[in-house]
């Protein structure tokens, strides 16, 4: 039987040895709490209120959760033989809501009493479930006798106040607009499909931009809900408006870039330093630290072409499932007034959009793929990384490259935190913690910043 076992024991302890989850102050390097798990961590998440930390034991299956606030206290939930594919917290930090393997059930676990309530047949493990801004109500998506339904669940009293079915063949996922007024649900991508709900189930618009070929890849709201972002297979972001849910933009992804262009075109390059090195020593050990210095007397910088410009373009095998092309990655500015996107066929070019002018900002051609890219929270900043030592960020001003201090140390995925005062780097084995300063007023950037 699953369950939840809290656990008021100060210094409870496992015998083995454990994974930890360490908790540090960010306005000081120390550690605020260090927590032993029973098995390997394979996903940790803040509960919106910062007193609760979540660590997804997949493997085991086991979630177990840490209180900063009251060390002593910890929660156990083992589902047992049905396992757990995913964990999230809920919006109002209080409750856990867990995904059995194979999709059997959905299971939110309350912290305050213990209780557990179960949502049959839930769509998808990480995907297909979104709250409202407020936190007040839960949209989650189930599949039973063949078609695809979306159940409301009360966030209060987690009771399911209606459900409805939807008009698709393999829904893919679900969001909330961001008043809450509207549900964006598209369809797998082997059929093109986007339809938008009211909350009481019924359909207000479908949109659907061809019929042959693959279809929906992204969908993504901006943040002022006015504009509905569509990525495709077919390399091209189309962006509907929130009151016919028309297009009223469309952006294609060229492999060559001419003009006329006002974007400003930015590309990664390796520039020498000519330095007097014939009475300067360098140690072997510094030398292996410093991939930039062994690897020859360069620093990483911005060079602005001009165009034409090809972009490196990948052509996807025909005969493999899942083909790397269309628009695999795409957010908006907290501004909702530009919006990145990355074409999965040319993955060394971040591209910009500015919608206020309906036309391409700028294009950052990176030497090495781009893993992830994130607004700043608070500005219009945006930072990439490649999965290099280094870091990269555009404003409307311009663009500059980041060194890294760190030796050894890859980015592979960044996180703002929520003032945009810090950024989570993510390496293969380990993380660290960014100070980033403030948006100074007059940008202009460069490699030396």
């Amino acid at each position: 039987m699953p369950r939840m076992i809290p656990n008021n024991r100060p210094g409870f302890q496992n015998s083995s040895p454990t994974p930890k989850a360490v908790s540090r102050n960010t306005s000081a390097p120390t550690v605020v709490q260090l927590f032993s798990c029973l098995d390997k961590i394979s996903h940790i998440e803040w509960a919106n209120d910062s007193e609760y930390i979540l660590c997804g034991l997949y493997k085991r299956p086991m979630i177990q959760a840490w209180s900063l606030t009251q060390p002593e206290w910890t929660c156990k939930i083992d589902e047992g033989p049905a396992g757990i594919a995913y964990a999230r917290w809920s919006p109002d930090s209080r409750h856990i809501l867990t995904t059995s393997d194979f999709q059997l059930r959905l299971t939110v676990w309350s912290l305050l009493n213990t209780a557990c309530v179960h949502v049959q047949g839930p769509k998808h493990g990480s995907k297909g479930v979104s709250f409202t801004k407020d936190g007040k109500f839960a949209a989650i998506c189930t599949r039973r006798d063949c078609k695809d339904y979306v159940n409301l669940l009360s966030c209060h009293a987690w009771e399911i106040m209606g459900a409805f079915s939807v008009d698709t063949l393999d829904l893919a996922d679900i969001e909330w607009s961001p008043d809450d007024s509207a549900i964006v649900i598209w369809d797998s991508p082997l059929e093109y499909k986007v339809l938008i709900y009211s909350p009481d189930g019924r359909c207000l618009s479908k949109y659907q931009a061809y019929e042959s070929g693959l279809g929906v890849k992204s969908v993504s709201w901006s943040p002022c809900g006015q504009y509905l972002a569509v990525g495709s297979y077919d390399q091209m972001l189309r962006v509907l408006n929130h009151l016919t849910w028309k297009t009223f933009a469309e952006f294609m992804h060229l492999s060559t870039v001419r003009g006329p262009c006002n974007a400003a075109l930015f590309k990664e390059v390796d520039e020498p330093l000519h330095l007097n090195m014939s009475e300067l020593c360098l140690s072997d050990e510094f030398l292996q630290g410093n991939s930039d210095v062994s690897e020859g007397h360069f620093r990483v910088m911005y060079e602005v072409t001009e165009v034409p410009i090809s972009l490196p373009f990948q052509k996807p095998p025909a005969d493999k499932p899942n083909p790397k092309q269309g628009i695999g990655l795409m957010s908006w500015s907290k501004d909702s007034r530009y919006i990145y996107t990355r074409n999965d066929s040319m993955p060394t070019a971040l591209w910009i959009w500015d919608i206020h002018h309906l036309e391409l900002a700028a294009i950052l051609v990176q030497k090495d793929p781009i893993r992830a890219a994130a607004w700043d929270p608070t500005c219009t900043r945006l930072v990439l990384c490649t999965g290099s030592s280094h870091l990269y960020m555009w404003t409307p001003s311009g663009a500059c490259c980041v060194s890294n201090p760190l030796p050894q140390f890859n980015i592979t995925d960044l996180k703002w935190n929520s003032d945009g005062s810090c950024l989570l780097l993510k390496d293969k084995d380990s993380f660290c913690c960014a100070a980033v300063s403030l948006m100074p007023e007059s940008s202009e950037y460069s490699s030396d910043d």
